[in-house]
């Protein structure tokens, strides 16, 4: 089941009874993830009766929705599906007006190389770059947080130099340390628990991006802008200590 919407921006699709998904784009691109962000903050602003929670994603945006809510809801359409993406039709050309502020970037230091990176080399020789060409690509940009999961608070984030693009590592590792930073293909980002992962491992951060006990457990969130600073063994030292 498919819904298009008017001026053919996104596509709707039933995903279960309690759920649909509307479909932005087919890639990793900054200009989606702002109509997929700003959509999302026009529907939390203007909720339908029976909305419940939403999960953003690179391209898409799931909206999970109460049906017995829907059901009673004046709204237009056969059943809970028609209601929904009618309604979220409707909402489609104020998201035009919706913009996704940016915000400051935020600092993550990261020692490259060595036993805490242990696979620059490795995307050096693929790129035919040298180790330290590797740390200046990555720590000169500044990279957009697309989405988090995998583990929580995972950071998938975009704006990789074209030049620094490295497969996954044919054999994932059964476990890679807290605060690792890697590569895959065009991203980038950063283990925040110790984890089993296939990402090319580049250089590591002594910040904690995963904490329970914190207001917000994520250091990071879509949305986010994030640079890389590069650091000495010893101030990685001695951030970790403090």
């Amino acid at each position: 089941m498919m819904s298009m919407a008017p001026d053919q921006s996104f596509r709707i699709y039933y995903l279960s009874e309690h759920a649909l998904t509307i479909e932005f784009g087919q890639e990793i691109a900054e200009h989606i993830f702002r109509k997929v962000h700003g959509f999302n903050n026009l529907l939390y602003r203007q909720p339908f009766p029976g909305f419940v929670t939403t999960v953003p994603a690179y391209a898409t945006l799931t909206i999970y929705y109460d049906i017995l809510k829907v059901a009673a809801a004046d709204m237009a359409g056969m059943d809970c599906f028609e209601k929904v993406s009618g309604y979220l039709t409707m909402l489609a050309n104020a998201q035009k007006n919706t913009p996704v502020p940016k915000s400051a970037p935020i600092a993550i230091p990261v020692c490259y190389g060595g036993d805490l990176g242990p696979d620059i080399d490795e995307v050096a020789s693929l790129n035919q770059l040298s180790a330290q060409e590797v740390i200046q690509l990555h720590s000169a940009a500044t990279y957009l947080v697309y989405m988090i999961g995998f583990v929580p608070g995972f950071a998938y984030m975009g704006g990789l130099d074209e030049k620094l693009a490295t497969p996954r590592k044919t054999t994932p590792l059964k476990a890679v340390p807290a605060g690792s930073v890697g590569i895959a293909g065009q991203q980038t980002g950063i283990y925040p628990l110790q984890s089993p992962g296939g990402w090319q491992i580049i250089g590591q951060t002594p910040l904690v991006l995963f904490d329970v006990h914190r207001p917000q457990p994520s250091l990071l969130k879509a949305g986010d802008r994030v640079i890389f600073k590069s650091i000495s063994l010893q101030e990685f030292n001695d951030l970790s200590a403090g």
